[in-house]
């Protein structure tokens, strides 16, 4: 900022600028809204079918988002052009009022040719302090000067920075002014200068460092400066050596490394959204440098061989949603290792990192960074879409799934498979409807398959650290598992928002259940999945009984059989696991039933029907008008309740829900009575006039029916113990 500028400045062409963009600003809040309320809203209650379900769905989701984003980037930039404003407008007054003042103590000031500026004293003689004056005003302009230099520099380099951010469309970094987003950039670059002295860093900026990059962790802006300041190669190196000096951290130090772990991946995640030139080469980079040994003693022959840049980057991810793109690049270079062994899918990957050399315990935690697809397949947790992107190839998921009973990765391919075929991420509470795709239910298909197989096979699946994902999974396709468990013809009464939802097969989903209930964590997905849906499909056609063209108790004795069919699959599963010893105690079993319930009626109560546990579909129009909403959440919330408030009931008068599994009978008649109560509380709810007593008795036989059925169809599909 030059002299003349500043005290000339009238900074009007500013001024257009900020009632240009709060036009803007102002247009888009109405776009934004009318995007999200009604373009996309009527994109998630849509029948749609075919190209329709993904490709159109799709894209008025991610359109709908660039709404939001841009109205987000809008707000920033208004926001700091209106903040610059204000502070250069303010600086121009305090330099025109200290000249003003100088020239009542006989100073004036005049501009020079380099864009400068002097003071000189207009009278002769010159007072006998004018040297003092002369330098005290000079330093104060000067002053001022610099506060409005910094303040334009730093403004011009903040937009610069949000314009770089995303190649196409907005990235949505959100500033409420230019003090903030410049002062993130300033942390950003002291931070980087820090991290390149990690063996010297002293405990005070150890512990800085840990608060300021926690602090900035979702900030786009601070993350892709701090990332690309740093450098890809550096910041691998970074987490190598503060692994090796703090290797065998407890107490304090072992709780610090792991905020600092989990700081320093979100920071990195957040930095891959960013589509600045500078990002694209770090993650380009970071992806070259995977097959690169970072040794954190190179004067030592002696010391550990180094950590490959797989094993510490995938160190890194363990939190934060990583960019799909890069997920997808990184995944698809790590997976061709990974499946390098000749024989059989998942044979000799264990071999392949453990035998790497590598001895530094990267991960704080449970486990120790040498297997990297355990850190990726985590990352994968975290971002639907790459996950997608990763299991929508059947050789991947084929090796994966079998490499899950030669390593320790089970839980978190469990977690990945969780977020690719519900589209929701690891520890995310759904906000909208999450409708299957064509590609999710392919995948879910082959899950199933892969399971199904026999001679232990799918067994060992489950036993691999598989089972509780397995159970999510079958809660959130319960739609579909009944549709095929109750064969063709019964579409219009199991309802379901899926793009495909009649794609299962019925043997591959008997077998699926069997294996999983044979899991305390499965066991209980299943059961509340299988609770929920029953309960909304029931209000759903006691509250709308043109949702088909039969009699209401025709659907409901549909429902009621396929109930229990389904829970007596999960019964006599639970059964033979007793005859085989294999069953968990009553407390752990009731404890896992009341863990995924919280869960699931958190979502529930949000009236979300997608995601974890698909309730009645929002598509159709008719149950919308009927309820007053799209999502039954009122008697699955109730049903959720009864599972779970009732656990530690005890005696035969007064036993809890799937209290132990152990007898048959009660278990019959506990899902008996939580399908009688679902219908009561429907009648009740929407004033029907089904008659009541002889509901319930319908209702009993059918759940008979059902659960008779499910003996005979699993003695046709899968082999039993006996006692």
């Amino acid at each position: 900022m030059d002299f003349e500028s500043l005290r000339q400045g009238n900074f009007s062409a500013l001024g257009t600028a900020i009632n240009d963009w709060s036009s803007v600003v102002k247009s888009l809040t109405t776009m934004e809204k009318n995007a999200r309320d009604d373009f996309k809203a009527k994109a998630d209650k849509a029948d749609w079918s075919g190209a329709n379900a993904t490709v159109t769905r799709e894209f008025v989701t991610k359109t709908a988002g660039e709404f939001t984003d841009a109205l987000t980037q809008a707000t920033t930039i208004r926001d700091i052009l209106r903040d610059t404003k204000d502070e250069l407008v303010t600086y121009r007054d305090e330099l025109n009022r200290a000249i003003e003042d100088g020239w009542a103590k006989k100073l004036s000031v005049v501009g020079t040719a380099d864009n400068g500026f002097k003071v000189y004293v207009n009278v002769h003689p010159e007072p006998a302090n004018s040297t003092q004056l002369v330098e005290t005003l000079r330093d104060t302009l000067q002053g001022i000067l610099n506060k409005a230099t910094t303040t334009d520099s730093t403004a011009a380099r903040v937009l610069r920075a949000i314009a770089e951010q995303a190649d196409y469309g907005f990235s949505g970094i959100k500033h409420k002014d230019r003090d903030s987003a410049a002062e993130a950039l300033q942390k950003a670059d002291a931070m980087a200068k820090l991290a390149k002295k990690t063996k010297d860093m002293s405990a005070a900026e150890l512990t800085e460092f840990i608060r300021t990059v926690g602090k900035y962790k979702n900030d786009e802006l601070f993350a892709a400066q701090f990332a690309t300041e740093l450098g890809s190669r550096e910041t691998l190196q970074f987490w190598a050596d503060m692994a090796d000096t703090h290797a065998g951290a407890k107490g304090p130090e072992l709780k610090q490394m792991q905020e600092l772990q989990k700081n320093l991946s979100m920071t990195l995640a957040t930095a891959t959204l960013s589509d600045a030139d500078s990002m694209q080469e770090w993650k380009k980079n970071i992806i070259q440098e995977s097959n690169t040994a970072f040794r954190t003693h190179p004067s030592d022959p002696f010391k550990n061989s180094g950590a490959l840049g797989y094993q510490v980057m995938s160190s890194l991810m363990g939190q934060g949603k990583y960019d799909a793109e890069f997920l997808n690049a990184y995944g698809k270079k790590l997976l061709k290792v990974d499946m390098a062994p000749a024989g059989s899918p998942g044979m000799g990957t264990n071999e392949v990192w453990k035998g790497s050399g590598q001895t530094i315990d990267l991960v704080f935690g449970k486990d120790d960074g040498r297997d990297p697809m355990t850190g990726f397949m985590k990352g994968l947790s975290h971002n639907p879409e790459a996950a997608i992107n990763t299991f929508n190839d059947k050789s991947v998921l084929d090796h994966v799934l079998e490499s899950s009973k030669y390593t320790d990765r089970g839980s978190a391919v469990g977690v990945a498979l969780e977020a690719a075929v519900t589209g929701v991420g690891n520890g995310e509470l759904p906000t909208d409807p999450r409708p299957h795709t064509v590609e999710q239910v392919e995948i879910m298909r082959n899950v199933m398959h892969a399971v199904a197989q026999p001679d232990e096979q799918g067994e060992r699946l489950v036993e691999s650290g598989l089972g509780k994902s397995f159970g999510n999974m079958a809660s959130a396709y319960m739609s579909e598992i009944s549709r095929v468990m109750a064969g063709d013809g019964a579409d219009s009464i199991f309802l379901s928002d899926s793009d495909n939802p009649n794609e299962l097969d019925k043997t591959d989903a008997t077998r699926f259940l069997y294996e999983v209930s044979q899991d305390k964590d499965g066991r209980a997905g299943i059961i509340l999945g299988q609770t929920i849906y029953t309960s909304s499909l029931i209000e759903a056609h006691i509250a709308d009984p043109s949702l088909y063209d039969g009699s209401q108790a025709e659907a409901i004795r549909t429902i009621s059989e396929s109930a229990g069919l389904i829970q007596g699959v999960v019964g006599h599963a639970n059964a033979d696991g007793v005859i085989k010893g294999e069953i968990s105690s009553e407390k752990e079993q009731n404890e896992a039933v009341k863990q995924r319930g919280d869960f699931l009626k958190a979502i529930v109560g949000a009236g979300i029907g997608a995601g974890a546990v698909t309730l009645a579909p929002g598509g159709a129009a008719a149950i919308a008008g009927a309820a007053g909403s799209g999502y039954f959440g009122g008697l699955a919330g109730m049903a959720i309740d009864g599972l779970t408030e009732n656990q530690q009931a005890d005696g035969a008068a007064d036993r809890a829900l799937y209290r132990s599994g152990r007898d048959l009978n009660d278990y019959q008649a506990s899902a008996n009575s939580q399908v009688q109560q679902a219908a009561r509380d429907a009648i009740a709810k929407y004033n029907s006039d089904l008659p009541p007593d002889s509901t319930m008795n319908q209702i009993r036989d059918a759940v008979d029916d059902g659960w008779v059925k499910s003996d005979t169809v699993l003695e046709g599909v899968h082999g039993r113990p006996t006692s």
